[in-house]
């Protein structure tokens, strides 16, 4: 569907120094655009295309405003989900173009709409749909702030149009506290979901459950802060120099602020539960069946029609495009770079129907742990997947399984060594972090005088073949991995989700992807109100809904979710302590996987820095597996062939391509605040600890 977008000049960004204002020429007037049907299409078009989406044109390193990401990968912020080629792999700690600046433009025009559109109330005989307008216009700017709260803490309210000219003591204001600025996301939200119609006018606007759902994700953030800001050591709460106001972190009443934003997210989430008419995607899946249940969860990320969309951003070719099978296709589809989003071990370990050594890792060998025995041996890649949930394999493209009619060659090489039914380990016992950077080059079984480990360096050169059966077979497959080409995987796995697998190379390139980007699904919902649930229950806070068992409802929600991934289902029902939360936490790392979620997750549970990462994966384990203090690497899953035994192993090793560190700290968790906006304002307040 094409959609005229027109850019309406009216809008001026007010958090500014510069106080001169020049009318500009042949804009429209209000009467042109709030006195009709017609006028409020062009308004919202331009709201709805301003709004700050994190879908497939975000990029979290860069930030909102830039809305063109030429890379489309997902998962490499160091939440350990993915890795990525490029120096993008960073740590979550700010975004190149802050979002400040561009958010009150957005939010002028919001307020513009609220006051406004009243002036005409007698040109809509409809009073639901005039109320829709400007229910709105609040949820833009609910959003808006929600987008600058979870990024700053407290921010300039402004909930009314300032006029130009003025004097700076009009146009700017002090950031407000943080309780403040979450408490009036919650008001806005409120009233949008209040004025908006059920069903939404156009595909793609929001609604009545739109803003119930966004509001559960909203409070259910403002919830966790309020309550885990307080177990970590740093300076995390503080006064604005400026303001006198409490812009970061909350006071003595942080515990009953968090009790009230998870209720307020428990009570959003189960209205949609109960009202909005949504279930999860099961249009294929069928009970026992794992080739049905796979099937099915790939089918739902491109299918419009799906009963668990509750917001999507669409897209269609040529008008408004993207780039991700362009940069995250397996090499196969090189146009113009590939291997652009790659998944991890550790990302791979959460998931059921896999066998693990004791400290949770992956079992790949015959000893108590990956660095200890030998390898175990697979006539094929795809036999230790055998019983893995569905749900990892449409996420996540296995090695040697297929992806548009092809099956995906993933190799890190060929050992031609060890004896029938034994391969020794590549490095010996040496496994550890400081050894991270040791690369399969270095391995004696290469660098040896008897060399039995054959690898490959580029895709089209210097690949080392070994003769397999009277046959030369290549070192590494069609897909890679190859030690010195950062197109194929760097991890042994490419992303799966969202990729459009009936593309044909002709038709992949820069800007040429228009498959859609779910915003907000049902299971996100569910996954609310089970978290909001444990969080309630924990504090000894009863169900805010009488007559329910808030804790069952969680339970169920969880479950629903597992039994549509074909993971095990929980034979006990969660329970009020931290074990049942991690349980919630673990299941929304799996399902929301690849999402723009994992990376908010992470900062609201505080489980980043140094001190908290044990809970990093949600599931307690041993941060020295992954981590140095402050620092932390991401392992990958590398398939080798044995010429000797003509069967497959698996390495488990720090990426060995482009090998990358990671370092979170506790001041990280809220951004500075863009030093423009500070230096040229007698109001904006930097962040305390900055």
């Amino acid at each position: 569907m094409k959609k005229s977008i027109l850019y309406v000049l009216t809008s001026l960004l007010f958090l500014s120094s510069c106080e001169m204002y020049i009318p500009p020429k042949n804009t429209l007037t209000d009467n042109d655009l709030m006195s009709s049907d017609a006028g409020l299409s062009i308004y919202m078009s331009r709201l709805y295309s301003q709004m700050p989406w994190e879908d497939f044109k975000y990029m979290a390193q860069w930030g909102l405003p830039r809305r063109s990401s030429w890379l489309g990968c997902f998962g490499v912020e160091g939440t350990g989900e993915a890795v990525n080629r490029d120096g993008l792999t960073t740590p979550f700690r700010g975004e190149d173009d802050p979002w400040w600046g561009a958010a009150y433009t957005l939010i002028r025009d919001a307020n513009k709409l609220i006051e406004g559109l009243p002036a005409y109330r007698d040109n809509y005989a409809n009073e639901a749909v005039y109320n829709d307008y400007i229910g709105q216009a609040y949820f833009v700017r609910a959003y808006s702030y929600y987008q600058m709260a979870r990024r700053y803490g407290g921010v300039p309210l402004v909930t009314e149009v300032i006029e130009y000219p003025a004097t700076s003591d009009k146009l700017e204001r002090y950031r407000a506290s943080e309780e403040d600025t979450w408490n009036q996301i919650l008001a806005d939200f409120d009233m949008a979901a209040e004025l908006m119609m059920p069903k939404s006018k156009l595909r793609g606007y929001a609604n009545k459950y739109v803003a119930l759902a966004f509001k559960a994700e909203a409070m259910l953030y403002a919830g966790s802060v309020a309550k885990y800001n307080s177990t970590v050591t740093g300076n995390l709460t503080g006064i604005g120099a400026k303001s006198g106001n409490r812009v970061m972190g909350f006071g003595d009443n942080a515990a009953e602020l968090s009790q009230k934003w998870f209720t307020e997210a428990y009570k959003a989430a189960r209205e949609v539960m109960t009202e909005g008419g949504y279930s999860l995607y099961k249009k294929t899946w069928a009970e026992g069946d794992k080739e049905a249940q796979y099937r099915n969860m790939v089918d739902m990320w491109s299918d419009l029609t799906s009963p668990e969309n509750i917001l999507v951003r669409e897209y269609e070719y040529p008008t408004l495009c993207h780039g991700l099978d362009a940069y995250s296709s397996p090499f196969l589809w090189h146009s113009p770079l590939a291997g652009g989003t790659c998944p991890t071990l550790d990302f791979i370990e959460m998931f059921d129907g896999l066998e693990y050594h004791p400290d949770g890792t992956l079992k790949l060998t015959t000893g108590s742990a990956n660095d200890k025995g030998e390898y175990l041996l697979y006539d094929s890649p795809m036999d230790l997947f055998a019983q893995v949930e569905p749900r990892l394999r449409a996420y996540v493209i296995l090695p040697m399984d297929e992806f548009r009619k092809e099956t995906i060659e993933v190799r890190a090489g060929i050992f031609t060594g060890g004896s029938q039914g034994h391969v020794p380990l590549l490095f010996g016992d040496n496994y550890s972090y400081g050894a991270a950077q040791t690369k399969y080059a270095d391995s004696p079984y290469y660098k040896g005088s008897n060399k039995s480990l054959y690898l490959g360096a580029q895709p089209t050169s210097g690949i080392e073949t070994v003769s397999v059966n009277g046959k030369e077979m290549p070192a590494t497959g069609a897909c890679g991995v190859w030690q010195e080409y950062y197109e194929s995987t760097l991890t042994g796995l490419h992303l799966r989700k969202y990729l459009d697998e009936n593309k044909v190379i002709e038709n992949i390139g820069e800007g040429k992807s228009d498959q859609p980007f779910i915003l907000m699904r049902y299971a996100d919902v569910l996954l609310a109100a089970a978290e909001a649930a444990v969080e309630l229950a924990i504090a000894g806070v009863p169900c805010p809904i009488q007559g329910e068992d808030m804790l069952a409802v969680a339970t169920v929600a969880i479950n629903d979710i597992r039994q549509r991934a074909g993971a095990d289902l929980l034979t006990q029902g969660l329970t009020a302590d931290e074990i049942s939360r991690n349980i919630v936490r673990r299941e929304r790392r799996k399902e929301l996987a690849f999402e723009h979620k994992t990376k908010w997750d992470l900062r609201r549970w505080r489980v980043q820095h140094e001190g908290a990462k044990e809970l990093f994966w949600g599931v307690e384990k041993d941060a020295g597996i992954f981590s140095s203090g402050s620092k932390y690497r991401f392992r990958a899953l590398y398939p080798f062939y044995s010429s000797v035994n003509g069967k497959y192993f698996f390495d488990a090793h720090f990426i060995n391509v482009s090998p990358k560190e990671f370092e979170y700290n506790v001041i990280d968790y809220y951004f500075s605040v863009p030093s423009d906006e500070v230096s040229k304002s007698e109001y904006i307040d930097q962040q305390p600890n900055r």
